[in-house]
């Protein structure tokens, strides 16, 4: 007769707290005005904040995407 393989009880796992969004770094308070620092999504409306990443904007929840085109210099300057 065969023998059966015993199961490996697995136990819970371990909680892990969820990073929170820190949203409050989007904006920056001058006196008694609150002014928004970064750039709302245009396709999801206010409230929607792009990540801004090297040479793009980024939506995470649409996933859209705006380039930063590339600077070119005058070579005229140059010379």
């Amino acid at each position: 007769m065969a023998k059966k393989k015993k199961a490996v009880k697995k136990g819970k796992k371990p909680h892990k707290n969820k990073l929170t969004s820190k949203k409050y770094t989007k904006y920056k308070i001058e006196g008694d005005k609150i002014s928004r620092s970064a750039k709302f999504c245009p396709r999801c409306g206010p409230g929607i904040f792009l990540m801004d990443s090297k040479g793009r904007k980024y939506c995470g929840k649409c996933h859209y995407s705006e380039f930063e085109g590339k600077k070119v210099e005058n070579t005229e300057n140059k010379k």
